[in-house]
């Protein structure tokens, strides 16, 4: 009876963290990628990566907030993922993000900015899905309206349009 019991609570304990392990993936993507996520990250789902297609990334929970910027003439409103929410769902620690697009232009960005404004991944612009052609998939937008410090060219370079990977460091 005593070893029913031990192999019970081993069994029981083992699927445990087998569980646990299982709650640090993701899991893989349904649609065409949009997004990779690499660096130091803890939650991953392929090899040491998290790729992401649209539906996996708006699942993160998205908001939206509307902003001039010095690529369109109007105040637009953006909708997308805020990068600290998208940090957080990864476990990444880090000092800085380093954002690349499709292209290959990238830009460093500090924790402290992700932290200190409500920096979005913004999927949708004016409610509608961005194309390749029109700054999308996927386009860093600070909330440029919301601080007088943010209307500068610091934070104009740091806002990657086309983000195709986020490399945490």
């Amino acid at each position: 009876m005593r070893n029913f019991i031990l192999a019970a609570i081993i069994a029981f304990f083992g699927f445990s963290e087998i569980g646990a392990a299982q709650a640090e993936r993701l899991p893989a993507p349904k649609e065409k990628p949009i997004l990779t996520v690499s660096g130091n990250i803890s939650v991953t789902n392929q090899g040491d990566t998290a790729v992401f297609d649209r539906a996996m990334l708006e699942a993160v929970g998205t908001i939206s907030f509307e902003t001039g910027t010095p690529w369109y003439p109007e105040t637009v409103k953006f909708e997308g993922v805020p990068l600290a929410k998208l940090m957080q769902y990864l476990g990444a620690k880090g000092e800085h993000i380093v954002v690349t697009a499709l292209n290959d232009y990238s830009s460093d960005i500090p924790f402290t900015d992700i932290t200190k404004y409500n920096v979005i991944l913004a999927t949708k612009q004016n409610g509608q899905y961005m194309s390749v052609r029109d700054k999308g998939p996927i386009f860093i937008v600070y909330p440029f309206d919301s601080d007088p410090e943010l209307k500068h060219q610091t934070y104009y370079g740091r806002s990657v349009w086309q983000v195709s990977r986020i490399t945490v460091k």
